[in-house]
């Protein structure tokens, strides 16, 4: 086991050692007991504070320093274990990392099996995402330290029923009541919590810990930040290929772009609908470039001729939050969105902290970002649970425009299935086709210059008219015929031309 694992476990040795008396069987302790010990060593905060998500949160709780408090692990242990205690399983798993010190303790203390889930499989020995020892069919006990929206738990369930593992309850010492029991229960999991935000709250108001003001503030927040996850669905049976690789575009009679504004569930969606129809313009500048002052300057001088303007902001040598702000404000100015062209494909949990945190703090400042459907409907959950507080949408990659790529058939069978789910948030496609007749999806296409050809790296190019009016959809992508020309600003209006009158023709046909 590596040392990100082994420091929890080595500090719960050296806990037990050093307490004689750690026993689990001592009385179990009050909710108001817990509440004021985890507030005595600021493991539960009030301030501003910025989540996970990105959120701002008028309350911090850091469960990680209980590990370092005998007394408290001892007293959270036993409230936690006698939750459950009627519960009936085989084994236990704590949700990496912070839970890990509880289910190891109550694992030593009720000589309970207990399992490790990898955050990443590793790529020597056996190639376990599970450690431990069980049996096909054991019934898993989750047991977790805070439970906001639930996804950590679900991203620990997935693993262990791939393993053959039922779970059927979690244990979780707090719940922050922000839709996590909801989405919970809705996936077919009982949640077992020792107490709630709201019990917190009333126990150190009335012990004059916090503010009527404080209190008020955090059920506020609490209110205004629920989380939604879909339940999961059963696996169909896998669909017949087509017998075309590429599907056909489906019949549909196209409605203008301000009838489909209200159509749009997502609020990004219907704002980005707007400034299409009122600039007049479908034209999505790709702006491929590696100096954050020539990305700049082909803002400035194409933003009054695009709906759109597609960064890629890893490859740029000099990012850095000056180069933020004025690219908000080119936004603002010209009236264009600004699409992130991140292309997400990891487990949820990794979305999020790519999306909120890092050096880009992408949900910060891009109005749009996009995901593949790879990773299953994780991906979009994970992101959503930053974006739709910020008002932000997504775009999932169904097909490409390179030569001999994979995402054809099923796979983009299943990247509509993953929008429609979550429509408020996902409200179109990265696409060479139209692939619904819903009107309150928009379909982008890349590779599109002014005439056919394709590249030597195998980039394959359509013109307006094919991808508008052939094809069906809704915005066209430019790169390199615009960003390499000798006058940007002047191609960029040849294209929002062409757009135009390829959608105005699609309008009458």
């Amino acid at each position: 086991i590596n040392a990100e694992y082994m420091g929890p476990f080595n500090r719960i040795i050296e806990v037990i050692a050093g307490s004689p008396h750690f026993d689990m069987s001592s009385e179990i302790p009050s909710i108001k007991e817990l509440v004021l010990a985890l507030h005595d060593i600021q493991a539960i905060c009030f301030g501003e504070f910025t989540l996970k998500s990105g959120l701002k949160s008028p309350i911090y709780i850091d469960l990680r320093l209980i590990v370092s408090n005998p007394k408290v692990l001892q007293m959270v242990c036993t409230a936690v274990w006698h939750k459950v205690k009627d519960v009936k399983f085989d084994v236990i798993c704590g949700v990496p990392y912070t839970a890990l010190p509880f289910a190891t303790v109550i694992s030593l203390q009720q000589n309970v099996p207990m399992l490790m889930r990898r955050k990443e499989t590793k790529s020597y020995g056996r190639g376990r995402c599970i450690e431990g020892t069980f049996n096909i069919g054991d019934t898993c006990l989750i047991i977790e330290d805070l439970v906001t929206s639930g996804l950590s738990v679900f991203e620990t369930v997935e693993p262990l029923q791939d393993a053959k593992l039922i779970v059927k309850d979690v244990a979780v010492l707090i719940d922050r009541q922000q839709g996590g029991r909801a989405n919970i229960e809705k996936n077919g999991l009982t949640l077992h919590s020792v107490f709630t935000v709201a019990e917190l709250l009333e126990i150190l108001h009335e012990e004059k810990r916090i503010s009527a003001d404080q209190r008020n503030s955090v059920l506020e927040f609490i209110q205004t930040s629920q989380v939604q996850i879909k339940p999961a669905e059963p696996a169909a049976a896998p669909a017949a290929e087509p017998a075309s690789s590429t599907p056909s575009t489906p019949s549909f009679k196209r409605l203008s772009y301000a009838d489909r504004i209200p159509l749009c569930k997502s609020a990004v969606g219907r704002q980005l609908l707007k400034i299409v129809n009122d600039k007049q313009t479908n034209l999505c500048l790709s702006a491929d470039v590696t100096d954050a002052k020539q990305l700049l300057d082909l803002a400035a001088s194409v933003g009054p001729h695009i709906c759109l303007l597609k960064t890629h902001v890893d490859i740029l040598v000099n990012f850095n939050e000056e180069f933020v702000k004025e690219l908000v404000a080119l936004a603002t100015k010209h009236n264009f969105l600004i699409f992130e062209d991140r292309k997400f494909a990891d487990i949820g949990n990794t979305c999020v902290l790519q999306y909120s945190s890092g050096l880009y703090h992408i949900a910060d400042w891009a109005h749009i970002t996009n995901a593949h459907p790879l990773p299953g409907p994780g991906v979009v959950q994970g992101l959503k649970t930053v974006g739709l507080p910020k008002n932000r949408g997504c775009l999932l990659i169904a097909e490409m425009s390179s030569k001999g790529n994979l995402a054809k058939g099923s796979y983009v069978e299943e990247a509509v299935k993953m929008a429609k789910e979550d429509s408020d948030f996902v409200f179109g496609f990265i696409c060479q086709n139209r692939l619904v007749d819903d009107a309150g999806f928009l379909h982008m296409t890349p590779g599109v210059q002014l005439a056919s050809k394709s590249d030597n790296l195998g980039q394959q190019y359509n013109t307006p008219e094919q991808v508008i009016c052939k094809n069906g959809t809704d915005v066209i992508i430019v790169g390199r015929g615009i960003y390499e020309a000798k006058n940007p600003a002047e191609v960029a209006a040849s294209y929002k031309e062409a757009g135009w009158k390829a959608y105005l023709t699609s309008l009458s046909s």
